[in-house]
């Protein structure tokens, strides 16, 4: 039994969008490809996805924006949003796939059958509770979080996010839960969207200080990364999460077509191995990452399975 699961298969390729749209999906493929020649499909466990609840996906979403998503995914044209995110048919069928995908994650790290994991085709961080955004349908990670609080009665789960795009629909749908740390590296909203995420974001109420949000200025590199991930360490060994659930778009890799970032893959090699440690040394070892986003398929393909190779500490 390999102590690293990975999450994959044509059910999980299926979210994307065609027509050119930069999340295509041949983004699974892209990462597929080079996991298989690092030989590192031999190394881990690889299962399929399943398709969520309903009764999960409510446990992060509202009843009408789910009746509302169903609907367009059976008619099958339009947008879920102002524009950002098409309908294709069985939308609502593929996203609850991305979901399922990052419950078995979960669940296998809590119940030892893995020590952690990776989902490539999940991290949608934007959607919200009740509207989807920014190429994201569904909220696999919101629902992650409320799905271990439920299930398992963890109070203290980190969320980590090294996307170029700040995790807008994670950090609002938990801006005054004080049992979710935050921790968000990500280009200056003031650049890119969702135009978020600015370092005075720390959470309200009795969740003050629980969340941590870290722009960077357009074309930072691994030199600019290394002492805001620095931060992000600090903040999450204060409050010895349970859990630590990362978010590891490989957008903010130099060259992707919609961002400014300018970091390595090795950056994401890091933060994965950093993190791995990390829960090492709490005693509990439990990380799951999801791919997010990405638009550069050779920087998916290195970035990706620089997390996969990191995961193994």
């Amino acid at each position: 039994m390999s102590e690293v699961l990975v999450i994959a298969g044509e059910r999980l390729a299926r979210y994307g969008f065609g027509n050119g749209h930069p999340w295509g999906p041949d983004r699974h493929a892209a990462f597929y490809r080079e996991f298989e020649a690092r030989g590192l499909a031999r190394r881990c466990n690889v299962e399929d996805t399943r398709m969520a609840t309903l009764e999960e996906l409510e446990l992060f979403h509202t009843p009408q924006y789910l009746d509302f998503l169903r609907g367009r995914s059976q008619a099958g044209f339009g947008y879920l949003d102002g524009g950002d995110t098409p309908v294709f048919p069985g939308v609502f069928e593929a996203a609850s796939d991305v979901v399922g995908g990052t419950l078995e994650a979960a669940a296998a790290i809590m119940t030892g059958k893995a020590r952690r994991a990776f989902v490539p085709i999940a991290g949608l961080h934007h959607a919200g509770r009740g509207g989807a955004a920014g190429f994201c349908a569904l909220n696999d990670c919101g629902i992650a979080i409320e799905w271990l609080r439920k299930t398992y009665g963890l109070s203290r789960i980190a969320y980590i996010d090294i996307d170029a795009h700040h995790g807008d629909g994670v950090f609002y749908g938990f801006e005054g839960d004080p049992q979710v740390i935050f921790a968000d590296i990500h280009e200056d909203g003031r650049f890119l969207y969702p135009g978020t995420g600015s370092t005075d974001e720390r959470g309200t109420g009795a969740a003050a200080g629980t969340k941590l949000n870290v722009p960077l200025a357009p074309g930072s590199d691994d030199a600019a990364f290394a002492p805001a991930w620095a931060q992000v360490l600090r903040h999450l060994e204060s409050f010895e999460p349970e859990f630590l659930l990362l978010q590891c778009g490989a957008d903010s890799i130099a060259g992707d077509p919609l961002t400014h970032l300018a970091l390595s893959s090795e950056a994401h090699g890091r933060a994965a191995r950093d993190l791995t440690q990390l829960a090492e040394r709490l005693g509990h070892g439990r990380v799951l990452a999801t791919g997010g986003g990405g638009y550069n398929r050779q920087n998916i393909a290195e970035g990706w399975n620089a997390v996969v190779e990191g995961l193994f500490g």
